[in-house]
């Protein structure tokens, strides 16, 4: 078989990702990778739309992708948009938009579609093994969680609770106050007590976070510990809970100059990732989770990997 180069692009509420990928028989490598902060939940999603800024950026960023895509001459694009997309009233009209502008046609997945790609990429980066764990993906839109092993997913959920949302509902400080913590924590335990009762069915004590603000948590940590790397060089990560604790303590400490300059961390996660810790810090404790485990690879692999086995990506 002869070998092929494809495009993923994942249109996420906070972030757009683009993989360009040799494909070859079951075999793929990536040749480019570039992500962009376009935040197009920003300053509309808990609205239920995209505001007219947000679309242009959006627009803007997938030109700046369509002219790298035809830099390596690639013609099959598989692109998928989320949670910012699929809730708002003008997210359709935006998709339409951008294949006008660009010709490549966007698929806006379910969360619950998006939830099962998002297993598939963790799948491919890390041995899951035959013990339960639960998978989270923190987006700015929606959280997904996905409670799998290697050959099975026992149950999956996406969640409207995404970093954008809850930062504009309850980061009103920087740093955020304590009292904004607690009211954000009681949310949580009342919007996740689905999540609760499945984890009773199908009990685990490993947190598996997928990409976005867990790279950055590893990158920081690794960091600390004196490496230079990055995990987006790697496939997996261990985070001790201990270590985790103290950055969380940090991060929900520092006002936003003061987080930046934090080495490991990037601009594009340095607002979002006070309430991402937030989450994370409440299911680690809530949980009772004792094994933290990190994957670099999330949705668009997840959507790579299906492309290879000749599936569609709706």
């Amino acid at each position: 078989m002869q070998s092929e180069r494809i495009a993923v692009i994942d249109l996420g509420t906070n972030t757009f990702h683009l993989l360009i990928a040799e494909v070859e028989e079951n075999k793929s490598k990536t040749i480019y990778s570039e992500k962009a902060s376009v935040r197009i939940g920003k300053g509309g999603i808990n609205q239920g739309f995209i505001s007219e800024d947000a679309c242009a950026r959006a627009l803007a960023t997938m030109m700046i992708f369509k002219d790298k895509i035809n830099e390596y001459s690639i013609t099959k694009i598989y692109a998928t948009a989320t949670s910012a997309f699929r809730n708002a009233s003008n997210g359709i009209a935006l998709a339409e938009k951008i294949y006008a502008s660009t010709g490549i046609k966007i698929s806006i997945i379910s969360g619950d579609r998006e939830a099962e790609l998002i297993y598939y990429g963790v799948k491919e980066a890390l041995d899951l093994g035959h013990e339960k764990s639960l998978i989270v993906d923190i987006g700015g839109g929606s959280v997904e969680f996905i409670i799998a092993n290697k050959d099975s997913v026992f149950w999956k959920k996406s969640f409207e609770i995404g970093g954008q949302r809850l930062m504009e509902f309850f980061q009103k400080t920087d740093p955020i106050a304590p009292e904004d913590i607690k009211n954000l924590e009681s949310y949580l335990l009342e919007q996740l007590l689905p999540l609760q009762t499945a984890l009773v069915a199908f009990p685990t004590q490993t947190l598996i976070g997928s990409s976005g603000s867990f790279d950055t948590f590893s990158d920081i940590d690794l960091r600390k510990k004196g490496h230079s790397f990055s995990i987006e060089t790697k496939k997996e990560y261990q985070l001790a809970l201990n270590d985790f604790e103290q950055l969380y303590l940090e991060l929900i400490s520092k006002e936003r100059a003061a987080r930046n300059l934090i080495p490991g961390m990037i601009e594009l996660r340095v607002d979002m990732i006070v309430v991402a810790s937030v989450l994370v810090n409440f299911l680690l404790t809530r949980f009772e989770i004792n094994l933290f485990r990190v994957s670099s690879f999330a949705l668009k692999e997840g959507v790579l990997s299906r492309i290879m086995r000749g599936e569609n990506i709706d």
